[in-house]
């Protein structure tokens, strides 16, 4: 508790005490009661919740809401791992006889749903702006005697020393600011109005970029939440929601490491989610759903090699379909020739290697392409089944063309056959009932489906809190059906 009793000033006395707090918090969780006031209720009426607070007063619920939202929010992670090593030591968990099985989910933020602000929308709108600075700025001090020379993006530094100048321009001849009805303004002050109107126009669009950041959106009521597409569509019309990216970690049917972020895409989180697991445990097999796949993954577990990493392709389940296995237009379907370097489509036409591309992602990661292309593809009878890519040259100009990633599609031939093994279909069905059973557990049966608090690391304590609560309930439920010590479930013989 070292950790908990650091956030609180070493100036004067504790005003509640924090064990008592955190227990009555992991407890009120487990009984799905966590509103700060519904707190309070239940350590007043509750005679389970006066046992836990050992004889003192019931907590007021500003001071529940202080606890979980300033002291608990900067020492979850430490917290959470204490717990994690207490199952540690009593055996229920083990990275040895088990693996680190990851998956994700989307929680609905306590941000309002339709107060939004898209970037594309303000980046528009900003340039916008500037055309019509740019248009008009040079003709409105021209009529007030000043000059400008537009030279690039307007910024609010010049547009304050233009104000300046206008301000002395009108000193200067004498002309005063006027204002109320039946005042009339002159061509001065007009023109500084619509300067000081440009002036916060520009300050508010570069304050919202700021804020997004490398998102494409996020919600002006709990402005670290991003709109996403969730499945808890309660007005079926597939509207976007703010949103958060939860990511955990199961060990042994028990949550080891929670990860909360704002990105849409679980792709960006599996190196910093894994970065934390490392340090805090020893990591030796991870499990991932196929929405973690990408290429800088691989890369990432092939510098680590002491991490044993499996993972399900993206396209493993749709290659079993027909449809895709009959599709003339996919790299997987044509002839490779390694010694050549080429690939055969289904008319027998060379695909040749015509150079290589690097492409960098919005992490900051090279991946590298290379590209092939048909030599010659007029009058194939195939070629509106074989390119399908848009563009607007017509189909009768264009060349079947493919951009492929050689160390990309090697990693996940390897990985096709070593899911494909008993051992990998062991970890792949664990995967499904342990860490999709967190969520399953969590937004059913204790009716979770949406966070109280604002802000990422407010958030991540009221996760934190859920994680610690399910462990004690899964510890529980294991010791009623005598599972206690088990790791993994085993595969169904038939």
């Amino acid at each position: 508790m070292e950790a908990l009793f650091a956030t609180y000033c070493e100036n004067g006395r504790i005003e509640y005490d924090p064990r008592r707090l955190l227990k009555i918090c992991i407890y009120g969780y487990t009984r799905h009661i966590i509103s700060s006031r519904n707190l309070e209720q239940a350590c007043q009426e509750n005679t389970k919740f006066m046992y836990l607070l050992e004889g003192a007063a019931a907590p007021d619920h500003n001071t529940i809401a202080r606890f979980r939202s300033r002291h608990l929010a900067a020492c979850q992670e430490q917290i959470q791992q204490e717990l994690v090593r207490v199952l540690m030591e009593l055996g229920e968990i083990s990275f040895k006889q088990s693996a680190v099985f990851i998956d994700g989910t989307k929680i609905e933020s306590v941000g309002n749903r339709y107060q939004f602000v898209w970037k594309k929308s303000v980046e528009k709108n900003y340039q916008k702006l500037q055309a019509t600075m740019a248009e008009k700025l040079p003709g409105m001090l021209k009529s007030v005697g000043l000059r400008f020379y537009v030279s690039g993006e307007i910024k609010v530094k010049q547009l304050k020393g233009i104000r300046k100048r206008l301000y002395a321009r009108m000193k200067q001849d004498g002309i005063e600011k006027v204002s109320g009805k039946g005042a009339r303004k002159s061509n001065a002050q007009k023109v500084l109005e619509q300067i000081e109107e440009w002036m916060c126009r520009i300050t508010e669009y570069l304050r919202k970029i700021r804020i997004c950041g490398d998102r494409s959106s996020y919600c002006k009521t709990d402005t670290e939440a991003t709109f996403m597409r969730l499945k808890e569509d309660h007005m079926c019309n597939g509207q976007l929601k703010p949103a958060y990216n939860v990511n955990v970690a199961t060990v042994s049917e028990y949550i080891v490491g929670t990860h909360v972020s704002a990105d849409r895409t679980d792709t960006k989180t599996t190196i910093p989610f894994m970065e934390k697991l490392r340090s805090a445990y020893p990591v030796q097999r991870v499990v991932y759903d196929s929405g973690y796949e990408s290429e800088e993954a691989y890369r990432y577990f092939e510098e680590h090699p002491q991490l044993d990493l499996y993972v399900k392709p993206a396209n493993y389940e749709q290659k079993k379909h027909k449809k895709y296995k009959t599709d003339i237009s996919r790299r997987e379907n044509m002839t490779y020739d390694p010694e050549g370097d080429t690939y055969t489509c289904s008319q027998g036409k060379l695909l040749h290697k015509t150079g290589v591309r690097n492409i960098r992602t919005s992490t900051g990661y090279v991946s590298e392409k290379t590209i092939y292309e048909c030599d010659d593809c007029a009058g194939c009878p195939c070629k509106e089944k074989c390119i399908r890519s848009k563009s607007k040259v017509s189909l009768e100009e264009r060349s079947k063309r493919l951009e492929v990633s050689k160390y990309f599609a090697a990693q996940r031939e390897t990985m096709e056959q070593k899911i494909s093994t008993e051992a990998g279909k062991t970890l792949r069905l664990n995967r499904s009932i342990q860490a999709e059973g967190v969520f399953a557990y969590t937004k059913t049966d204790l009716q979770f489906r949406r966070f109280m608090l604002r802000g990422t690391e407010k958030v991540g304590a009221e996760w934190s809190l859920l994680a610690m609560a399910y462990n004690i309930l899964r510890m529980h439920h294991k010791a009623q059906n005598e599972r206690l010590g088990t790791h993994l479930f085993a595969m169904k013989k038939t």
